[in-house]
């Protein structure tokens, strides 16, 4: 026999009226934000991996049976870094495969550069960049294949197999020189390791996602809950009528799976046409090609579904009390009280997390683990929270509209807490990458750069007469600066007059090193100032993403909850309750958790921050300060705004209060 639980299900919404409609309307624009920023975090960190690993070849990997020399370095223009692959055949040995992006294996003066490198060298002068390089009558390209990013700067240079560039001199073995120079003979471009400039991209993504990630489903699943007192009244009386509680349940779900899959799908197709304006976004090296952040067709669906899945659980989760007391539901006789057990797991797992990452290195798993856990328990901590304000507001309460406030704050608890928990999680990534900023910057050469250089006192006399070949001004004196030379031999050369001066003084006494390349404090300080640039720039996205997920969820939830209070709001407006004050009772139900919550998890960022810059044995940024502040600032006008929006919908619920509150 034919079930007739998804005939029924297709009747019912169908004839729910405009206020099912714009429910489902709602749900289906909360999954299509939960959808395309969960796509969005996902191509990161599946696009940041791919990226990186086409850094790979460029380190050499040792084969002593090998057919090439290849030698890797890296120097600086503008303090952006320039990364120079040099390759020489060895003699009597057999062909060597092409580098990534390369159509063949370079010959002997051959130049390929990157179209960004090409660029910078038509802009800027030949002595502060082309010189650099051998001169040749046009540069090769190299493809997307063998780049990490359309913006990297890159070289690959064939030289003679006796060239100081790839001899034994060129292998760092300095202070500074790990993942920036090496040297090896090599029969292929396998088995290397990720570029420094790289190699942290996908770790630091990963700790996005895991601040990230919670709000979203959190969105999703708070999607699962718009129109829930309507859902419950009408499911209250099928139950009532007859129906099984797996006839209810079952409706229930198609419901929200339906309207959560169209949504989904919404967002997955709003990711598909923003991909060209996504990959413009700069993060570490640079901007990215496209089909790095495309995730793929299963990824994609498994997105889709998976919101889908989450909606139709939350709610699904909201039907007990349907299926347990329907005559209580259809009643509206019991009100959605919590319990103190919700303060003591979340004092438990402060507790736990405390314990387990004091005085330990942790990984960017265990960070991103210990974020989840906070983030879960704070999300059965918060209702608890606002039930204790409520009571607490409403026992102090002086103006009616307080006491509206403070009765819809204990009576759903849960409901309030999902309208501000948005900015309330916000406020932990606002507090950690504001205030909690890791002051990361370069190893301080000041104007100094560091030319090694094995040729003793002549090096000296060398440096000035380059330095004054090329018409720079500098100051140069005998290597004894262990720490600016790394422990290798040298001379110290001071360059004032800024970026200009300095590049041309890299240029010029470039052939003094003998196989190695000048360099100043960028070179020394690459790891730092890559991984301050990474965390830098995950904390504006996460901000950024973190506080428009707030407010698409504080919109989305005020909306709902207009329609689903709608026959209160009626009854309020049949006892003379001015529009006015329906209103003020709204924004300072908003406000009392808001203060509380937001400044208790904005603090907890703070001091994840500072553990995290304790651990880093670094500070942290105080003038991050007026920063944090803006930004809560923002996002509370940005919350409230998003509450003000659903005004219009209060007034056309309440526009004839006989029938509303029928």
């Amino acid at each position: 026999m034919r079930s007739p639980v998804l005939p029924l299900t297709w009747h019912l919404a169908r004839s729910s009226g405009r206020r099912g409609l714009q429910s489902h309307l709602l749900a289906a624009a909360a999954a299509a934000v939960g959808a395309l920023v969960l796509l969005v975090l996902l191509a990161a960190y599946l696009g940041s991996g791919v990226r990186a690993d086409r850094t790979a070849w460029r380190t050499p990997g040792p084969d002593r049976h090998g057919t090439a020399v290849q030698a890797l370095a890296t120097t600086h223009v503008r303090h952006e870094p320039v990364t120079v692959v040099s390759l020489a055949r060895l003699p009597g040995r057999k062909p060597t495969p092409a580098p990534l992006g390369l159509p063949a294996f370079p010959r002997e003066g051959e130049v390929y550069v990157s179209p960004a490198l090409a660029e910078l060298l038509r802009k800027l002068p030949a002595g502060q960049l082309a010189d650099r390089l051998p001169k040749v009558s046009s540069y090769g390209t190299i493809g997307a294949a063998g780049l990490a990013s359309p913006d990297e700067l890159l070289a690959v240079v064939g030289r003679a197999a006796t060239d100081p560039a790839v001899s034994k001199a060129a292998d760092g073995e300095g202070l500074w020189d790990e993942g920036l120079t090496a040297r090896a003979v090599v029969s292929g471009f396998s088995g290397g390791e990720r570029s420094v400039f790289t190699a942290g991209d996908q770790q630091t993504v990963l700790l996005g996602v895991g601040l990230l990630a919670v709000p979203v489903v959190v969105l999703a699943a708070a999607a699962g809950r718009l129109g829930a007192a309507r859902r419950e009244q009408r499911l209250a009386a099928l139950r009532l009528a007859g129906a099984t509680p797996r006839q209810i349940l079952a409706m229930t779900a198609a419901e929200a799976a339906a309207v959560g899959a169209t949504g989904a799908l919404a967002g997955a197709l709003a990711y598909c046409a923003l991909l060209p304006a996504l990959a413009r976004i700069p993060y570490g090296i640079g901007t990215w090609y496209a089909g790095e952040l495309w995730v793929g067709l299963p990824w994609l669906a498994a997105v889709v579904a998976g919101v889908a899945g989450l909606i139709a659980v939350s709610a699904v989760s909201m039907l007990r009390q349907v299926a347990a007391t329907p005559l209580g539901v259809a009643q509206q006789a019991s009100p959605r009280r919590t319990r103190l057990i919700r303060l003591l797991l979340f004092a438990a797992v402060l507790v736990y997390i405390r314990q387990s990452a004091h005085g330990s290195d942790l990984t960017t798993g265990q960070m991103v683990g210990y974020v989840v856990l906070f983030y879960g328990a704070f999300w059965l901590f918060g209702p608890w929270v606002v039930d204790r304000l409520g009571r607490i507001a409403g026992r102090f309460a002086r103006r009616p509209a307080t006491l509206l406030a403070a009765r819809r704050l204990s009576d759903d608890p849960r409901g309030a807490w999902r309208t501000v928990s948005g900015l309330v999680l916000a406020g932990f990534v606002a507090g950690f990458f504001t205030v909690g900023h890791l002051a990361v910057g370069g190893v301080d050469f000041g104007d100094r750069m560091a030319v090694p250089a094995a040729k003793g006192a002549t090096a000296v006399t060398e440096a000035r007469t380059l330095l004054r070949k090329a018409g720079v001004t500098a100051t140069v004196s005998a290597g004894d600066d262990d720490f600016l030379l790394g422990g290798a031999d040298g001379v110290i050369v001071r360059v004032p007059g800024g970026p200009e001066q300095t590049d041309a003084a890299l240029t010029a006494l470039q052939p003094l090193g003998a196989g190695r390349l000048p360099y100043t404090g960028d070179y020394a300080g690459a790891q730092d100032i890559t991984a301050g640039g990474l965390l830098a720039g995950l904390g504006t996205a996460a901000l950024a993403v973190g506080f428009l997920v707030a407010t698409a969820s504080a919109g989305l939830t005020a909306a709902a909850n207009v329609l689903d209070r709608r026959r209160v709001y009626g009854l309020l407006r049949l006892s003379g309750t001015p529009l006015r004050m329906l209103d003020r009772a709204r924004v300072r139900e908003t406000a009392l958790p808001l203060v509380v919550l937001a400044g208790g998890t904005t603090m907890t960022g703070v001091y994840a921050a500072y553990q995290f810059n304790k651990a880093a044995e670094s500070t942290i940024s105080t003038s991050g300060t007026v920063q944090l502040a803006v930004c809560l600032a923002v996002g509370t006008l940005a919350m409230f705004a998003a509450i003000a929006g659903s005004r219009p919908l209060l007034r056309a619920v309440t526009a004839d209060p006989a029938q509303s509150a029928d």
